[in-house]
């Protein structure tokens, strides 16, 4: 078994006990509610799961360094050297998690030489986990049964699933769709959750416009281009990981089927 491999199980343990904990504040519903210095909101069920999975990653291999959004001011200088690095999101969608929708997610990825080459995600209310590591497939996991996943086939006279955000106005993403073809909404919460809706064929797309950082994308990036799918910008660029001072991510697109034509649906802009 190769080292990344026999990392997996471990990683997936740590998002699930990770996702235990928020959601046990969850459901007792006693958490404070911050606001960081970019006016993003943070929770103490985020900070609970960033000291868990901090100390735990640290445990479990500490020689790979840590980057979590939740201790994210790490300068370029000092980490631009890294080959091999963990990006956490220990609560993805935590407007989720305090507006009660229970669509928030746990996300692990493991970085090397820029590229996700693991991604796990573990959904607390759900109970469900999505995970793969780079060659090995994507797969989904609900009461320890798995299976493989995959981007779904289109047929030419079905329309396209559009994954949506609750909390996001719909006209910005519609404006952007083609409207020779025809497309049903459907909405989510968090960002990696319906990263992973394409990854298992429940969605076609979704188009991400708004600020983001490289913890929300990390693992999903894994977890899609196992199922066949792909995350890039809407430039159709890939997306990179650890390669400047800004660690924010640009406004970008997870497509599923590359048979589809997706620069005449998502023209590039």
């Amino acid at each position: 078994m190769s080292r990344l491999q026999s990392l997996l199980e471990p990683v997936i343990a740590i998002a699930t006990t990770a996702g235990t904990k928020i959601l046990e504040i969850y459901e007792n519903g006693q958490f404070e509610e911050l606001t960081k210095s970019d006016n993003t909101p943070v929770t103490s069920a985020d900070l609970a799961a960033h000291q868990y999975i901090i100390h735990a990653l640290a445990a479990l291999a500490p020689e790979i360094p840590i980057l979590s959004e939740e201790d994210a001011d790490i300068p370029f200088a000092q980490r631009r050297n890294w080959q091999r690095y963990w990006l956490i999101d220990p609560l993805d969608g935590t407007q989720e998690f305090i507006a009660g929708s229970g669509d928030f997610a746990v996300n692990i990825a493991l970085i090397e030489e820029g590229v996700p080459i693991m991604g796990v995600i573990y959904a607390p209310v759900s109970k469900v986990c999505y995970f793969a590591t780079r060659g090995h497939g994507a797969f989904k996991r609900v009461n320890d049964h798995t299976v493989a996943i995959h981007s779904r086939s289109v047929a030419a006279d079905e329309n396209l699933k559009i994954a949506v955000s609750r909390r996001q106005r719909r006209e910005s993403i519609l404006a952007r769709l083609n409207d020779h073809w025809n497309y049903d909404l459907v909405p989510f919460g968090s960002a990696s959750l319906k990263s992973c809706m394409v990854a298992e064929g429940e969605a076609d797309c979704y188009l991400r416009l708004g600020p983001t950082g490289e913890w929300d994308t990390g693992a999903s990036q894994c977890v899609v281009a196992e199922a066949g799918g792909v995350i890039v910008d809407t430039l159709y660029q890939p997306l990179s990981y650890n390669e400047r001072e800004s660690l924010e991510n640009p406004n970008y697109m997870v497509l599923g089927s590359q048979q589809l034509p997706w620069r005449d649906i998502l023209p590039p802009a």
